[in-house]
């Protein structure tokens, strides 16, 4: 089938199923459905927090985007890794959104692709930065106490084109890291953290995009602890540098954010020269360690 007899077929196949629906048979449904159980979390406290967080990336020159609650169907796994199943697909070619930071790179890859507005001259040539908090649904378990299977992240991401020397995905990851861990630090009261950096492939093996940024960072951050991790086994989603963000709350160490060079600008705009940073940080769940809820 095309993708709009699809669009047909299931939709008068919906329509037939949800006439067929009880009042009572939609309570039941409710109360088994782990996908639609609200959260426990203090709303309005929490869309404080994310005020205050939208607020600070907006003073860091991110362009804050309010996304929709759907995304093109296939937004994570036609150029990304994430299997399907993973997403809640809907119809109208639809799926519900799973990682803000995908939505937010189509986003960026047609304001490119029409020279859209959104840019300033960064260290990586005419850059684009934009960011957004967004609650996601995935459909993995987690089967942990207090987590549930739709959250608020808060995500950034930088596009750029490649201008040599690495300089765009020096400029970019440093900027990622000295916004989040300022945010940590100003918004949210955040004292222990540290970086860890995992090298991946998909850069010139020859000159290590993990060499340089080492080095580089290392020479900045100069407050935070940075770890390099022994060559990781192969990963598809990263390219070149993947890093997480750790803190320490409640007596243990917690993994807040994670990021890293992606291709997928390269694969929407056929471009190779393309670049793309993303990173997310767990708004949601520093939130709730803060508040005892975990």
């Amino acid at each position: 089938l095309s993708g709009s007899e699809l669009n047909s077929l299931l939709l008068e196949v919906y329509s037939r199923k949800a006439g067929k629906i009880k009042p009572a048979e939609l309570m039941v449904q409710y109360r088994q459905n782990r996908l639609v159980q609200p959260s426990a979390i203090d709303m309005i406290s929490l869309l404080e927090s994310e005020l205050e967080s939208l607020r600070f990336l907006r003073e860091q020159g991110f362009q804050a985007v309010e996304l929709s609650p759907l995304a093109p169907f296939g937004s994570c796994s036609v150029v990304a890794t994430v299997d399907q199943d993973k997403v809640v697909s809907a119809i109208r070619n639809t799926e519900i959104v799973a990682d803000a930071t995908n939505l937010l790179a189509l986003h960026l890859a047609a304001g490119r692709q029409g020279e859209g507005g959104g840019t300033r001259q960064g260290e990586g040539g005419q850059e684009v930065r934009l960011c957004t908090v967004h609650r996601h649904v995935r459909t993995q378990p987690f089967g942990k106490k207090g987590f549930l299977p739709h959250f608020k992240i808060g995500c950034l991401v930088t596009g750029g084109r490649d201008i040599g020397n690495y300089a765009f995905e020096l400029g970019s990851l440093m900027e990622h890291l000295e916004v989040l861990t300022g945010l940590l630090r100003n918004v949210y009261g955040v004292g222990q953290m540290r970086i860890v950096l995992k090298e991946r492939s998909g850069y010139d093996e020859r000159n290590p995009l993990i060499e340089k940024m080492e080095g580089f960072l290392r020479a900045r951050l100069t407050e935070i602890a940075i770890k390099r991790e022994e060559r990781p086994v192969e990963n598809a989603y990263y390219q070149g540098i993947q890093f997480k963000l750790m803190i320490m709350e409640k007596g243990r160490e917690w993994e807040i954010a994670d990021g890293g060079f992606v291709n997928w600008t390269q694969q929407l705009l056929g471009n190779r020269k393309e670049r793309l940073l993303i990173s997310g940080f767990g708004l949601e769940l520093l939130y709730k360690l803060q508040h005892g809820m975990i």
